[in-house]
């Protein structure tokens, strides 16, 4: 499978960054409208975790990472429910793998997409613009929710 790379990714956030609020309205709706499921699957997560802060984390990296893969030229079908029920249990059995040995490969690895897993692990230990941080809780929650939106995106590109 061909993968998003670090220049996709990069596109992907100089585009976003770019835009006007109602341009980035625009963009976030059109990728929620083709990905229903999964953009409610992961804004969710907010609720569950009730943490508020990460509603709009959720928000802004899933619109790049969507862009990332359009960037990429690959377009995921819509992700289903039933896709998100068989993929939980290897997805929880992954992380606790993952938490035990701290090998990031076991990540890069199941989601298929090194780049992004990368991108998402350096996100979410930078600065922001402002010299701000996520809290470890925040972050936590983030790169999970993300790292399970990757994988299955990865999961559901068209074989061409």
């Amino acid at each position: 499978m061909a993968n998003v790379t670090l220049g996709h990714i990069e596109a992907a956030i100089k585009k976003v960054d770019s835009l006007d609020e109602n341009a980035l309205d625009r963009l976030t709706d059109t990728q929620s409208a083709a990905q229903p499921i999964l953009i409610g699957y992961i804004m969710s997560a907010a609720e569950e975790y009730q943490n508020e802060e990460l509603e709009s984390l959720l928000v802004y990296y899933f619109t790049v990472i969507m862009e990332a893969y359009a960037q990429a030229g690959f377009h995921p079908i819509a992700v289903t429910e039933e896709q998100i029920d068989e993929f939980e249990e290897p997805y929880f059995a992954v992380l606790d793998q993952y938490f035990e040995s701290e090998d990031d490969e076991l990540l890069e690895e199941f989601s298929d997409q090194p780049d992004l897993v990368r991108f998402m692990a350096l996100e979410i230990s930078m600065e922001d613009e402002d010299g701000a941080t996520l809290d470890d809780e925040t972050a936590t929650q983030l790169f999970i929710v993300i790292l399970a939106m990757i994988s299955l995106l990865s999961r559901s590109i068209e074989a061409k």
